[in-house]
């Protein structure tokens, strides 16, 4: 887009000239390569950004698409070309120019707080290959546990040499929590979409007939299961109680402050990613609550105040370290196209595919369009043109909104690769599911057969790879059989039954790619989802020059499993399913050799480690993982999973 053309687009969403910060969230830099720089910015207002980089004899060229959000907020998609390669192995300070109104300013200038102690400019590392990385997921920020960007943040204060660095933070899933959000969050959100005017939206099938009757709606804080719809016609959504009454559409045990509107999705990333949103806001306790929910407010309060304090922290992380993301359920929604029937309620009512679409629309811009720009690319102008049509009356055009969610749910753009060495493929285990033909109230398997097969095209003939999936494909067998027998019994939602073991026909390929004669000879699933980390090695039996995979399970960044009932589960694991239990040979990978490493921390043979914090993993030339650590969030010493001998 050339200037005039930038100039003219925006003319008329320009805002007045005001206190507000150049910029509200970011930089954040997401896919790097030796010829490209992808970063995702929020401003103020509209801005052309110039990159300069401490590396000499490279000139960049910038391609940044901007899509409004709202009067006063302009998320920035900036995708950089470069015209040589970037050197590999060694700091490369750069800085993002922006005119304002008092000249030209760098990041020093509009985001002090990105810089650590001693630097001048924000820097990132290309690495030659991938030797070291950090994964994890489940980031809620009102749970007790310390935020595990921190250790990130703390990892890179540490670093003298650049070669010591991450390669990339790689988060696989619930990077937020769109239907679990605390009253205080959703009062900071309604304050930042009100302070920066984000677009408003009309409201088909619901109780409310736009956003602003939403956000004033009595039952807006701790009630919003009362506006969610129950369709008569779906029984396997309603089998669950919610509070004593009826389970609705949307299946979280915290639903009760539910996001709805495309404003509330957005204004939620801008207050988990930077704290310069919260230099916006005052949070008040709304009135008309229950002394009950009062006391719930407060308690909450003091857990997002915790949170924010930590913020600084997790946005210099975000500016430093290349970020790869993909979605799993609480991005959009609890239980998110679990089974046929519950995509064929959801999708049914109007009301419940608005906010699935929001979310999801919110999830391209913030998070899907920085893995891979080029997937992505048709979808931007879509959401440019809604945005235009927001100029007339601030809200967003229904039947454009519409016919945009249509196309974002139909999207098959959402795994992407990585060609790094090894290279990295992440997988779309949400939207390209394999949906049970027999019982629609099964759950679906986690890939469907062409997804399969492109995976093991992908896959053939390299000598090592790391494959991400947000659920563990090697699970715990103990609650892998408990939630198979809940689905028996017609009950999937009660255990959230979402694993690769689920669905037969999914399980099946799966571990048919791995037992392929030219699969690789060492790869890596990397994964999250459950709220706790363990580390598997996996053998195929009776086979010789096997496959060596490694499973490796990090969750959450900031969440943990209920501690006593994980205790029971993995000791009643341990018990059941010893080495030589016949129960070994129910489960389907009955020929693969599962080997659990014991964390170098337990206190009783624990194999599930119960911590929130990041993985770390470090790999040797061949690809395969040298050490692998959990990096505690509660500041204790970092927890190492070594390898063991025995067997599973």
């Amino acid at each position: 887009m050339t200037r005039d053309a930038f100039d003219f687009a925006f003319r008329d969403l320009m805002p007045e000239p005001s206190a507000l910060p150049a910029v509200l969230a970011g930089p954040v830099l997401r896919r790097l390569e030796s010829q490209r720089m992808v970063f995702w910015l929020v401003a103020s207002q509209p801005v052309q950004p110039e990159l300069a980089l401490s590396a000499a004899g490279i000139a960049p060229s910038i391609d940044c698409q901007v899509v409004p959000i709202g009067r006063q907020a302009f998320v920035h998609l900036i995708d950089i070309h470069l015209d040589s390669p970037l050197p590999c192995d060694v700091q490369i300070d750069y800085d993002l120019i922006l005119q304002t109104a008092t000249g030209p300013q760098g990041i020093a200038q509009w985001a002090p707080h990105l810089l650590y102690e001693g630097a001048q400019l924000p820097s990132f590392v290309l690495h030659s290959r991938l030797e070291q990385l950090l994964h994890g997921s489940c980031r809620k920020p009102h749970h007790p546990a310390a935020d595990g960007l921190l250790c990130a943040d703390r990892l890179l204060m540490e670093c003298t040499e650049p070669t010591a660095r991450p390669a990339l933070l790689m988060m696989s899933g619930d990077q937020v929590y769109a239907d679990d959000v605390a009253g205080p969050m959703l009062r900071a959100i309604h304050a930042l979409i009100a302070r920066l005017e984000l677009f408003d939206e009309h409201l088909e099938g619901a109780v409310v007939d736009d956003s602003q009757a939403l956000y004033q709606h009595p039952a807006s804080y701790y009630h919003r299961a009362d506006l969610l719809p129950a369709l008569e016609s779906n029984e396997s959504l309603r089998e669950r109680f919610f509070g004593g009454t009826r389970k609705p559409i949307f299946t979280s045990s915290n639903a009760d402050n539910h996001l709805v509107t495309f404003a509330e999705v957005m204004a939620m990333y801008l207050l988990v990613w930077s704290p310069v949103p919260w230099t916006l806001v005052d949070v008040q306790m709304p009135a008309g609550l229950t002394e009950q929910r009062q006391a719930r407010f407060g308690q909450e309060q003091q857990l997002i105040e915790g949170f924010v304090s930590g913020l600084g922290g997790v946005a210099r992380v975000l500016a430093h370290l290349p970020s790869l993301m993909i979605f799993d359920d609480h991005d959009i929604t609890d239980d998110w196209n679990l089974s046929a029937q519950w995509e064929e309620t959801a999708y049914g009512h109007p009301f419940s595919k608005r906010i699935i679409g929001n979310a999801l629309l919110a999830y391209l811009l913030c998070q899907g369009w920085g893995n891979d720009p080029d997937a992505c690319r048709e979808l931007i102008p879509q959401c440019q043109a809604l945005s235009q049509s927001a100029l007339a009356d601030r809200a967003l055009d229904a039947s454009l909104q519409d016919a945009l969610i249509d196309d974002v749910l139909c999207f098959q753009g959402w795994q992407f690769v990585l060609p790094s060495n090894p290279p990295l493929l992440v997988l779309d285990t949400r939207t390209r599911r394999w949906r049970s033909e027999s019982n629609f109230k099964k759950p679906s398997g986690l890939l469907d057969w062409e997804a399969l097969s492109e995976l093991q095209q992908a896959l053939l003939d390299h000598p090592s790879a790391i494959i991400v999936s947000p659920a563990p494909i090697f699970g715990v067998k103990l609650i892998e059989t408990v939630q198979r027998a809940f689905s028996w019994l017609g009950y999937p939602l009660l255990v959230d039954a979402e694993n690769w073991m689920a669905h037969r026909g999914a399980a099946q390929v799966i571990l048919n790619i791995f037992r392929h004669s030219r699969t690789p000879g060492h790869y890596v699933v990397l994964s999250g989802d459950v709220h706790y980390s363990f580390v598997y090695e996996v053998l195929i039996r009776h086979r010789q020059r096997s496959p060596h995979l490694w499973q490796i399970t990090s969750s959450g960044i900031k969440n943990e499993f209920p501690r006593r009932l994980l205790d029971v589960f993995d000791r009643l694991n341990r018990w059941l399913y010893a080495p030589r239990s016949p129960l070994n040979w129910l489960t389907k990978r009955r020929e693969m050799e599962v080997i659990p490493r014991t964390p170098a921390h337990c206190k009783a043979g624990e194999r599930l480690w119960n911590s929130a914090g990041l993985g770390q993993v470090f790999f040797n030339e061949q690809g395969q993982p040298q050490q692998i650590f959990q990096l505690n969030a509660n500041g204790a010493a970092k927890t190492e999973f070594p390898p063991r001998a025995t067997t599973d």
